[in-house]
């Protein structure tokens, strides 16, 4: 074993160590991660570019600019509304909010989907004088389950398209069977059924809430048409390797040309207001996961796992599934998944079954598992801060209480829908 292979192993182990207790200096610690590989050269500079997955970078940074104009348009606030009233109580009010929520995260980022949703809750428990912690929770953990559904719902998926080169329509049907999209869909139908029970007792009627005025079409045209073209794009870059974050990347700059020509804002303000925090965190998580992949750490990690459990397909499959849930119950689910997604379809190759199998379920473990916890995953956090800002304060317990019952029916679905499809 060469001084390459246990630096590179080191600064992995201690950058991830670092994402754990010290969570606002990821990016920090990420890129200093990254740079130290360079410096010291454990990886050349090339190979540090080419581990950076440009394809999915563009995918990312397009997406939360159109993100942020949807947001700033209030379409999907003026669609909630109606919604709420429109129900007939307040238990289908939660439950319509909620469904809403999963809709809109499966085309926009988590975060920035329970930013646009938040008020219209936080407005509806006002009105009723109802405790909004619960319906914060369901909104979140809404969030994070459909967020997994498609290609550009959150950065897992763009994670797993990236290295699985799938496109657009893949997570829909892949080699002509149902993929990621249907196993989503199984497990939140079976987990509205825990939500309904959470809020089944909430039956008074919801007072009408003032319809949102609509500032701008425009925003929606330009995420729906990337949606369409992404989707088109699918038989022009078969091979997911640049034509989907371009697209993004256009929409983006249509949309902060957009933003400058109506309220007249600076195009380079534009650009600094970007998250590039994450961005940044990213980048140097696919350098750091990259370090890993080339000085052969995946291969023997694989050849463990392929021991342990033997020829028992089953096994490997579930022990990725539940052991990703409950991992990524309290670490950040990107590098987990970044890290875990060589070693998974290595260790697929080793017992000959479909990469897929793995590869699908190692993505809901990761994704779904930080519905357990209010760290478990950013727009959690995010749901906890807002709520702190109303006088709430969410526990670990309060949250696990929606949280584990939710993630554990969602996951089992489907785990059970993708091993039925992929296992065979």
């Amino acid at each position: 074993m060469g001084f390459k292979q246990i630096a590179a192993l080191a600064i992995f182990i201690i950058a991830y160590l670092l994402f754990i207790f010290l969570p606002h200096k990821r990016s920090v610690v990420a890129s200093v991660g990254a740079g130290i590989l360079v410096i010291f050269g454990i990886i050349s500079l090339q190979e540090a570019f080419s581990s950076i997955n440009w394809n999915v970078m563009g995918i990312f940074v397009g997406t939360l600019v159109v993100a942020d104009i949807f947001m700033e348009s209030r379409v999907p606030a003026f669609i909630a509304e109606v919604i709420v009233d429109r129900a007939k109580n307040t238990t289908w009010s939660i439950l319509f909010i909620c469904a809403l929520t999963g809709f809109i995260s499966a085309f926009v980022e988590n975060v920035a989907t329970v930013l646009i949703v938040a008020p219209i809750a936080l407005s509806l428990s006002k009105k009723i004088k109802l405790n909004p912690v619960k319906m914060m929770i369901a909104i979140a953990v809404s969030s994070n389950l459909q967020g997994t559904a498609t290609l550009i719902g959150d950065p897992p998926s763009m994670l797993l398209g990236g290295f699985a080169k799938m496109n657009f329509g893949d997570f829909f049907f892949y080699r002509g069977k149902p993929s990621i999209f249907f196993a989503v869909e199984i497990g939140a139908f079976f987990s509205f059924f825990v939500l309904y029970n959470i809020f089944r007792k909430n039956k008074e009627k919801a007072a009408l809430i003032p319809v949102e005025k609509v500032r701008s079409w425009v925003p929606t045209v330009i995420l729906v048409s990337l949606i369409i073209l992404l989707a088109q794009s699918s038989f022009l870059d078969t091979g997911f390797s640049y034509m989907a974050g371009i697209l993004c990347v256009l929409a983006a700059v249509v949309s902060i040309f957009w933003k400058k020509i109506i309220k007249n804002e600076s195009v380079i303000e534009g650009i600094r207001a970007l998250d590039w925090d994450t961005t940044i965190f990213l980048a140097g998580i696919f350098i750091l996961v990259g370090s890993i992949t080339l000085t052969g750490w995946v291969e023997l990690i694989a050849d463990f796992l392929s021991k342990a459990v033997g020829t028992n397909i089953f096994l490997g499959y579930t022990a990725i599934v539940f052991i990703s849930v409950v991992l990524s119950a309290f670490i950040d689910n990107v590098p987990f998944l970044a890290a875990m997604l060589p070693v998974a379809i290595t260790m697929a190759l080793k017992l000959s079954v479909s990469p897929e199998l793995f590869l699908f379920g190692l993505l809901i473990g990761a994704s779904l598992g930080g519905n357990i916890t209010p760290i478990g995953a950013s727009a959690n956090i995010v749901a906890c801060g807002l709520l702190k800002k109303e006088g709430y304060k969410v526990s670990f317990k309060e949250f696990a209480k929606i949280g584990l019952p939710f993630t554990l029916v969602a996951v089992t679905a489907a785990y059970l829908f993708v091993w039925f499809i992929w296992g065979k």
